[in-house]
This record gives C-alpha cells, sequence and structure tokens, in this order.
C-alpha cells in the first residue's frame, strides 16, 4: 500500500496544494489504517474490501477512540478510496460503504454576513481608539482567531507586506479591509495609546498598557449594541462567524480547522451545517471580505 499512499499525498500536495500540517493529518489516519490491514495480510490498497473498512471502525470503537477521531479517520478513508477510484487505480470506491458515527454537536450562533458588516462600521475613524477598535474587530474577522490570541499579538506578529499573521505557530492570511485598518492603526494610533510606554503589544488599551480579555469583551458588546444587533454578542461569536463564513464561501474543513488551531478537524465540522488548500486562494475565495 506504500506506493498508493505516496501517490496519494504527492497528489494532496502538488494537485490539492495542501499545506503539510493537513497531509501530515491525513498521513497519520492512513498509516493506521495500513498497520491495521497489514495485520490482515493486505499490502495492496486493491485488496482491500468494504468489509476490511467496516471491521477497522470497529477495531477504532473498541479501542476507546472518541467519535470525533473516528469520524477523521472515516474522511481520511473516503478521501483516499475516492481518489484511488478516480485514478483508476481500484475499480470500486469501497470506502462508500462506511459512515462516521454521529456526533452531537451544539451549533454555535453566528451573526449574518449583513451583521458582521454592521459591527465593524461602528467604531469611530477620527479618534485613535475607534481606529484601533475597527483594526481589532477586522482582524478577529478576518482570521478567526481566539481572544486571548487577538490581545496577546506583538507587532511582529503582523505581515503586512504578505498579509499574513503569525499566531502560535499558526500562518494565517488576511484580506484587503484588515490590512488597511491595520495600515491606518500603525501610522496614526498605536503610538498615540502607548503614552510613551516601550512595548511590542500590538494593541494596547487606552492606558498603554495590555487590553484585558474583559476589556475587549466590553468594547465588542457595546459595538453590537451600537449596531442594533438583537443577539448577544462575544469575541468568540465572530470567530464562531469567521468559520462559518469561510465554510459556506466554499473552503475546505481541513483549512479552516487549520486556520482555527482546532486539534481535530471534526471539531470544525459543525460549521459545514451552517452553510484545496492552498490557505492563500481558500481565503481569498471563501472570506466575505477576503
Amino acid at each position: 500500500m506504500n506506493q498508493e499512499l505516496d501517490s496519494f499525498f504527492k497528489f494532496l500536495e502538488d494537485e490539492k496544494k495542501m499545506s503539510e500540517n493537513t497531509r501530515l493529518s491525513y498521513k497519520r489516519d492512513l498509516v493506521k489504517l495500513q498497520q491495521y490491514c497489514n495485520g490482515l495480510a493486505i499490502h495492496d490498497a486493491r485488496q482491500v474490501s468494504a468489509a476490511n473498512l467496516k471491521s477497522y471502525i470497529v477495531y477504532l470503537e473498541a479501542g476507546s477512540f472518541k467519535a470525533a477521531t473516528i469520524s477523521r479517520n472515516v474522511a481520511s478513508i473516503h478521501a483516499f478510496f475516492h481518489y484511488l477510484y478516480n485514478e483508476h487505480i481500484v475499480d470500486t470506491d469501497v470506502s462508500e460503504s462506511i459512515q462516521a458515527p454521529r456526533i452531537e454537536k451544539h451549533v454555535p450562533e453566528i451573526m449574518t454576513e449583513e451583521e458582521v458588516k454592521r459591527l465593524l462600521a461602528q467604531p469611530k475613524s477620527s479618534d485613535p481608539k475607534g481606529i484601533r477598535d475597527k483594526a481589532m474587530l477586522e482582524l478577529l474577522y478576518a482570521t478567526g482567531i481566539r481572544v486571548s490570541e487577538l490581545i496577546g499579538l506583538k507587532v511582529s506578529d503582523v505581515d503586512l507586506s504578505k498579509d499574513l499573521l503569525n499566531c502560535n505557530n499558526r500562518v494565517i492570511p488576511f484580506g484587503t479591509n484588515a490590512r488597511e485598518a491595520l495600515s491606518e492603526y500603525l501610522k496614526e494610533s498605536r503610538d498615540v495609546l502607548l503614552k510613551g510606554n516601550d512595548s511590542d503589544i500590538l494593541f494596547p488599551s487606552c492606558l498603554g498598557d495590555p487590553m484585558s480579555r474583559q476589556g475587549f469583551w466590553k468594547l465588542i458588546k457595546a459595538y453590537g449594541k451600537k449596531a442594533g444587533i438583537q443577539m448577544e454578542i462575544t469575541p468568540h461569536t465572530l470567530r464562531h462567524s469567521f468559520a462559518a463564513h469561510m465554510m459556506a464561501g466554499g473552503a475546505d474543513v481541513h483549512s479552516v480547522s487549520e486556520m482555527l488551531g482546532h486539534s481535530d478537524v471534526y471539531t470544525t465540522q459543525v460549521y459545514a451545517q451552517l452553510g484545496q488548500s492552498d490557505l492563500r486562494k481558500v481565503y481569498s475565495q471563501a472570506h466575505p471580505r477576503g
């Protein structure tokens, strides 16, 4: 099965343009399947039957793997055998008969794109605080990062020349609106807010200190009320909305999962209910403000 797997991984890299992290996710799942098949003396993907795959899922369930982990493995198996069938390496896609276990998930409440536009339009562009708030909201919606990550950003984490954000070992693209808001903020407001303090924090408070989670929560809640949005808005609401709008725009779940920093792709799958893979291409095609 080594040859078929190598061909598939090369396809993910060369044709689907998937990132290394995403490819590694597939590889971990499929190598585990390969090891199981080796135990059955099956060394060629063309020898794998639907019954083999079903017994493998039973094996995972007996191993006390979480439903989300099993579902991720099923998705990887589907992708692999679908590729083999399309490339005429196998005559039938034997993975069609296996299904992922049902995962009950709380569907997060999200904002509509129109509500997001109203929210982002609220900060005043006539004062340093408003310019900062605009940049923070634009970046939060543009990248889907957590509020703890947002307030912890350093100036060096932003690459305006490439429209990329470095955040906790993730490289996340952002669009034109976020770039313009950040550029204006760095040019006009940050030094004013720092009040002479020597700091590399990207978004200081109005006192020149690092902003707190509570401070940003109050900020976004006030803007939501000002925008006339009825739902209760929290910093995580924009993260949920980013993910849902990306999925609705056609982004693949692995890419969105990588941008969000989810450890398991099926944590991200819930957003598909609301609504390949070079991240920049995926982002520009799927994000409303890309």
